[in-house]
């Protein structure tokens, strides 16, 4: 029989105990928004909602037509459920508070609307990233202050992934679980639960382009992999680089592999490329609840204790024998 993501939402709650009603509502919800962004994605050209939208967001980034749908269906999908106290998005300055005309939550959500979006024009998979976090107690009002929790302090977190099929990636603290968007039911339905990334691999993923730039740690682990049967890892490796968080991320937790968004010295200032808050953080919990690993090189991704919104990280992530090899070697390193 087939376990509709909320009858599993109602499991978690009820027979587990793992999360409250509010929270199950606000992830329907999301789910929901997901389902919407999913049908924009597959019309495509059909739908006119290819190419530049002629703007910025607050990243300096080209925005695309997608990202700004994505964007609006999630908040107003979200905006009067009365669960949240406010939302902070990657293509967003800052905040957005729920208006005062609907009630106020105690979640506050972060999400990354359309991760991937260069892929959008050329149909390759584009993914939505989200996460959610407790509002802290004993205040009224919402400040920017508020979202600044390290990862660890998640309470849900996910990813929509829209590809051949669109898969919905949660965890709630109770590992990792996979749902198909059955498009005849037009509802999510469980395809995979307790999701396990196999601790070595032969796999890793990152943009060779940049190997000029890259820090001598990152450059001694990547070719030792090139060196294949002979040189010190003794075995071939393949890459794959598909320029998706999400679709990169979906592929590790398949079948295992490590994802690395490097510092590197194009912008010797900023820590990483990838946000923190809304890609690191989801999709370090994801990996570590699926017996992963996720470092920025020389700490947990998760014990981040981040100081802006719009914070940026190095992200290593995946099997966790690749990764905490790729650690040893940046502490082993001088600086």
């Amino acid at each position: 029989m087939s376990v509709s993501l909320s009858r599993y939402l109602v499991e978690e709650q009820r027979a587990k105990g793992k999360i409250p009603p509010e929270l199950r509502l606000l992830l329907e919800v999301v789910a929901r928004a997901c389902k919407g962004i999913s049908h924009s994605v597959n019309k495509g050209a059909l739908g006119g909602v290819l190419g530049s939208a002629g703007s910025e967001n607050v990243q300096g980034e080209v925005q695309k037509k997608l990202d700004i749908i994505a964007n609006e269906v999630l908040i107003e999908a979200n905006e009067w459920g009365g669960h949240l106290a406010a939302m902070a998005s990657e293509e967003m300055d800052s905040i957005h508070l729920v208006p005062n005309r609907y009630p106020q939550g105690e979640y506050l959500l972060l999400f990354d609307p359309l991760d991937g979006s260069s892929n959008i024009d050329v149909n390759v998979s584009i993914g939505t990233i989200f996460s959610v976090l407790r509002k802290p107690e004993g205040q009224d009002g919402v400040s920017e202050a508020d979202f600044l929790q390290a990862g660890q302090q998640q309470v849900a977190a996910g990813y929509c992934v829209y590809g051949p099929q669109t898969t919905l990636v949660l965890t709630v603290g109770d590992g990792v679980a996979m749902f198909t968007l059955d498009r005849e039911q037009g509802s999510f339905v469980l395809t995979q639960e307790k999701v396990q990334i196999p601790a070595d691999t032969k796999e890793f993923a990152i943009n060779m382009s940049n190997m000029r730039h890259w820090d001598e740690p990152v450059k001694r682990y990547i070719d030792e992999c090139l060196q294949g049967t002979q040189g010190p890892r003794g075995k071939d490796f393949n890459m794959r680089w598909i320029a998706s968080m999400v679709a990169d991320v979906h592929r590790i937790l398949t079948r295992g592999g490590v994802f690395m968004y490097p510092w590197d010295q194009r912008e010797p200032q900023k820590p990483g490329k990838l946000r923190l808050m809304y890609e690191a953080n989801p999709m370090s919990w994801l990996i570590e609840q699926a017996g992963g690993a996720a470092t920025n090189g020389r700490q947990r991704i998760l014990d981040i204790q981040p100081s802006q919104l719009h914070e940026r990280v190095s992200v290593i992530l995946g099997s966790k024998n690749e990764v905490d090899r790729i650690t040893q070697y940046h502490q082993g390193a001088s600086h």
